[in-house]
């Protein structure tokens, strides 16, 4: 295959997929993932989670500014009854079952839709990787 012009020396764009721990650690002011969310504001990265993430992070000692300001520089996947379903093959093709792994399979479904070099942050090595495929790198915070 012949390169175009224009795409010598480019990337392919890097996507960080956040689980509740690592919103919850981002929302805190954790350095480390500041300094992702920070890749993404200068638009060198883009930041994915779940909408059911946010509702399990929520923590309401946290300010809502201060929710704000992290919600801006992520993007929340739309999830229907496509990716529920997939969700649902993946936790059955793991051999996982129940409201532990609900979370981790929509997640690992989001980080699968995504185009580059995809990683996930993550409290939950273990099950993340029995969900995504070995080109996901996932990540412990």
């Amino acid at each position: 295959m012949k390169k175009r012009a224009g795409d010598y020396g480019q990337r392919p764009p890097r996507v960080f997929v956040l689980d509740c721990e690592a919103l919850s650690l981002a929302v805190r002011g954790d350095r480390k993932m500041i300094a992702w969310l920070d890749l993404a504001a200068r638009d060198e990265a883009e930041v994915v989670t779940s909408p059911m993430t946010l509702v399990e992070a929520y923590d309401g000692r946290t300010t809502e500014q201060r929710w704000d300001w992290v919600l801006s520089r992520l993007k929340v996947a739309d999830i229907g009854k496509d990716e529920a379903r997939q969700a649902r093959r993946l936790l059955s093709d793991a051999k996982l079952h129940g409201h532990k792994y609900a979370i981790d399979a929509v997640l690992a479904v989001i980080a699968r839709q995504q185009k580059g070099q995809v990683t996930v942050f993550t409290s939950d090595v273990d099950d993340l990787e029995k969900l995504v495929p070995n080109s996901i790198v996932v990540r412990k915070v």
